[in-house]
């Protein structure tokens, strides 16, 4: 059995795509739940969610392809293989969210509440695909590193080592030795990422919020965590390079460092201008729904 995935015949499913699958299933049922506490249908999530997950995972790989090319150099035909993993958060979310767009301005289905619903289930996707990652051992595969945290992965695990000529992972040309670590392990500092926030996401759900409120703060404080505590050590390449250090193995600025800069700003707007207007609906506390319903 090759290293982080399993066989199903000639198929070869990796645990980051199992992981993904099962949060999305939890996820689901976690949102409808939480929707019928809001005095939500659940009905039209479950039609809207099925294309966000579609054209989620479009946006995932798209992106990922854009901002690390070098790893389809050698195979293109690989982009199509998404079940391997390799797939970008942030065009996720951004598939994701013209889907339920899509269907708030075509069917008047509820905005807010759809996105908001999903979060526990983002943040388990978060966590499922960061630790998918760390057991096929060489996506989101972090920088050397000379740092007491750095690990060293042993023969077998699947981690194909980085080239020390490069600098870059050595399933790709490499004309220098190959070493195998130690390594940041960028793939755990995700998975911490999604833990903190799907402790803090149901805070930010609590009844008496605006609907966006926890959304926006989701998107705020992902892409400010992200680009602060995995982002710099994560072996991408470095579209804005103002600085780099090889001793400690950090790197600046990704392409998702420069993305998130753009969604922190815009997600600070968004919330100033929910604190700006009256609400257009707060979220219900689920004892009043059942002394008054609707």
């Amino acid at each position: 059995m090759q290293a982080g995935s399993i066989h199903l015949g000639p198929l070869s499913i990796s645990w980051h795509g199992i992981l993904i699958v099962l949060a999305i299933f939890v996820g689901i049922e976690i949102a409808k739940r939480l929707l019928r506490r809001w005095g939500h249908d659940p009905a039209g999530f479950e039609q809207a969610v099925f294309w966000a997950v579609v054209w989620g995972v479009i946006g995932a790989r798209l992106l990922y392809v854009i901002t690390s090319p070098q790893a389809f150099v050698a195979n293109p035909m690989s982009i199509l293989e998404v079940w391997r993993g390799g797939l970008s958060f942030h065009g996720g979310m951004i598939g994701g969210l013209l889907a339920f767009w899509y269907y708030h301005k075509r069917h008047g289905l509820p905005l807010y509440p759809y996105l908001e619903a999903a979060l526990p289930g983002v943040a388990l996707g978060i966590i499922g695909g960061r630790i998918g990652n760390f057991l096929s051992a060489w996506d989101s595969a972090g920088r050397l590193t000379t740092l007491p945290i750095g690990y060293t992965f042993p023969p077998g695990s699947g981690f194909p080592g980085i080239c020390t000529s490069t600098l870059d992972l050595a399933n790709r040309t490499c004309a220098g030795a190959v070493v195998m670590g130690p390594v940041h392990l960028t793939q755990i500092y995700g998975a911490a990422i999604g833990l903190v926030l799907l402790a803090v996401v149901w805070f930010w759900l609590r009844p008496g919020r605006p609907y966006g409120y926890a959304f926006w703060r989701f998107v705020l404080w992902y892409s400010l965590l992200r680009s602060v505590l995995e982002e710099p050590f994560r072996l991408n390449p470095l579209w804005l390079p103002v600085y780099q250090n090889n001793q400690l193995g950090i790197g600046l600025f990704t392409a998702t460092q420069i993305l998130s800069v753009l969604l922190i700003g815009l997600s600070l707007f968004m919330l100033w201008r929910l604190g700006q207007r009256p609400p257009e609906g707060l979220r219900p506390d689920p004892l009043s729904l059942k002394t008054h319903p609707r």
